[in-house]
């Protein structure tokens, strides 16, 4: 009997534990194997996440391999800056460009020149950044598909006669300009002569067709002259200086084969780091100074008077 009780015992333990064996080996067929708990060959979990974490590195430096200067020549437009800064960062953090924004605050007494101050702009900056933009800071990009990235062809512009909501004509440059550190090297920057609004992105173009460098422009965008770009520059709160005198007007309606990065005359005051937002971004506080034998106009003490005019009036005192 007790044989028997023996024999019984271990057929029913047997039997328990191939059901036991049996079990474990469903379980392990069903349950999903998590690929970061391999225990691979050649290390542990930790090697495998260190490779990871090296190959996403690789990825990420591969999109950002290209740094961009926004070059933002500035004065007396800090409501503009306000909303320029936030906004900048918004749409140009979702194309993963790396960028840095410096406002090159004009802080002397002349009238405002904004070739002078994009140029002092590139000196202090072209060490360190590959490319740069040469911005207005009241021109805002609305669509997603105007692209800050490398302009691998040559300089791109953004702001682009067809899309922009003031200026139409086929030769216009300004607004928003994209160009590698060596084609700006190349050109001698941009003329210094342009005291006061206008002209100085016309004279560029030149210097562009000049050097052969060939102006590449957005394609299929699906918007317009008025909802690619916001323009929030207040004409009747900030009049634009558009005065002429000495002999300004003929002077800067020729090509500039005297100035340029190569002789640029500033000061830099100082440099401060500025958070808008949480955006850091640097100022750049210059004095540009002025050679009146060049150009008497960056102080306008006086109207040209066109020569007609002035005959009128002379015919008018002898009478």
């Amino acid at each position: 009997m007790e044989v028997l009780w023996r024999n019984s015992k271990m057929k029913y333990t047997f039997i328990v534990c191939i059901f036991i064996t049996f079990f474990i080996s469903c379980l392990i067929g069903i349950t999903p194997i998590n690929i970061e708990d391999c225990r691979c060959t050649d290390g542990s979990s930790e090697n495998y996440r260190s490779k990871k974490a090296m190959r996403n590195s690789t990825i990420t430096s591969k999109k950002l391999k290209h740094r961009l200067a926004i070059i933002v020549p500035f004065r007396d437009r800090f409501e503009e800056l306000l909303l320029f800064a936030p906004h900048m960062q918004k749409f140009l953090d979702k194309q993963q460009v790396d960028y840095h924004i410096f406002i090159v605050n004009q802080i002397d007494r002349f009238r405002f020149n904004r070739a002078s101050l994009i140029n002092v702009g590139f000196l202090e900056v072209k060490d360190n950044f590959d490319y740069i933009a040469m911005h207005d800071v009241d021109l805002l990009p609305m669509n997603d598909d105007l692209l800050y990235a490398y302009p691998e062809k040559g300089p791109f512009h953004v702001s682009a006669p067809e899309l922009h909501p003031r200026y139409h004509y086929p030769t216009f440059v300004g607004g928003i300009l994209l160009i590698k550190r060596e084609q700006f090297a190349q050109v001698n920057g941009m003329s210094n002569k342009y005291w006061g609004w206008g002209l100085e992105d016309d004279e560029f173009y030149i210097r562009l067709k000049e050097a052969n460098l060939n102006i590449s422009r957005p394609l299929n965008i699906t918007t317009g002259t008025h909802n690619t770009f916001k323009h929030i520059h207040d004409r009747n709160l900030r009049k634009r200086d558009m005065v002429k005198c000495y002999n300004q007007r003929q002077i800067t309606r020729k090509r500039d084969r005297q100035t340029g990065l190569n002789n640029i005359s500033y000061k830099l005051e100082n440099t401060i780091k500025m958070t808008i937002e949480d955006l850091s971004l640097t100022v750049l506080n210059v004095s540009l100074m002025c050679d009146k034998s060049i150009t008497p106009w960056c102080e306008c003490d006086k109207v040209d008077v066109p020569k007609d005019r002035k005959m009128k009036d002379k015919k008018q005192k002898q009478l």
